[in-house]
């Protein structure tokens, strides 16, 4: 039995393009209480406070659009993700949009400063833009540059203003670290749709993706001894899974930004599950449920919640 399992709720949505998905975690939990598990009654819910706020007024900055929102929530969920890392064994997070997972990222970090933390960011999309590179502005896209310390100069398309660079790097120091992550400790699954820039960063820093379609060839349980080996040298491990790294045909358009051809969540379920009980594993984020985009009443929420059910349990089960 594990020693101690928290939830962290995070209901920031100032970073995607889209809104809705400050309804996700919401969503996630009606799924439980239809379900009559009370999964979410098992063990203590710690909120973050969010800046959604802003959603109600244009923003400043077009390179990073609410930038100075989301430095202030990186720094909530950072203190959040820290404190109750500290006390607990295993934390599961259910946030909104993606954009604020750096926040959980440096949260891990300043928990444990001396480990070696790797990240498996399981998604449609490769969150590594930075404003000199993003095409929206949409800050959703650059978590993982964050975590990186990464401004990928060698791919700029764009001229942010200062006070978007002044955030930037905030956003980049939360905690007082910098990089939280090296690159060859990141792996993606499932990426499907990555614009010019992110591919170039990948390449230079030698980040590999696993495709739906190697899953499909290889078996799952042969990718996993995969990236056995590639986080070999990790002290604790980070899995970040959002929705859209599952066909929305199967599932549902539930969510900011779906794409096409993605795991099913048998696929899902057989990755988180094995993360779950996995000793280096110390947290599971969800993200990006959006109920309002649900063309199937909130069957994304009830699928997401299916899957952070099977992750409690065998949470639970760790020696």
């Amino acid at each position: 039995m594990a020693k101690s399992i928290a939830y962290i709720i995070n209901d920031s949505e100032i970073s995607a393009g889209t809104r809705g998905a400050s309804l996700g975690p919401g969503a996630m939990r009606v799924a439980d209480d239809n379900s009559g598990n009370f999964l979410f009654s098992k063990y203590p819910i710690h909120y973050v406070k969010t800046m959604n706020h802003l959603l109600d007024q244009p923003t400043k900055y077009k390179w990073g659009k609410r930038a100075d929102g989301l430095a202030t929530v990186y720094k909530n969920v950072a203190e959040v993700v820290s404190r109750e890392r500290k006390k607990n064994d295993f934390i599961i997070v259910v946030a909104g949009d993606h954009g604020s997972a750096g926040g959980t990222i440096a949260g891990l970090k300043v928990a444990n400063p001396q480990h070696r933390l790797g990240v498996l960011w399981i998604d449609a999309h490769g969150d590594l833009h930075t404003p000199y590179t993003t095409p929206s502005g949409n800050m959703h896209g650059m978590p993982l540059a964050t975590a990186l310390n990464e401004d990928n100069l060698e791919s700029k398309q764009n001229d942010p203003v200062p006070d978007t660079i002044k955030f930037w790097n905030e956003l980049k120091n939360t905690g007082g670290i910098a990089p939280k992550i090296e690159a060859q400790d990141l792996g993606f699954i499932g990426l499907r749709d990555l614009e010019t820039p992110e591919v170039e960063l990948m390449e230079r820093k030698g980040i590999k993706n696993i495709s739906v379609d190697e899953i499909r060839t290889e078996g799952v349980q042969k990718i996993i001894d995969r990236l056995e080996e590639k986080y070999a040298d990790c002290d604790e491990l980070y899995i970040s899974f959002d929705v859209d790294s599952m066909d929305p045909d199967i599932v549902s358009h539930g969510t900011g930004t779906p794409v096409p051809n993605g795991l099913t969540p048998n696929e899902a379920s057989e990755l988180l599950r094995h993360y779950a009980a996995h000793p280096k594993v110390k947290c599971i984020e969800f993200v990006e449920v959006n109920p309002c985009l649900d063309e199937k009443t909130n069957h994304m929420a009830e699928v997401a919640y299916y899957l952070m059910k099977e992750v409690v349990e065998v949470a639970e089960k760790k020696a």
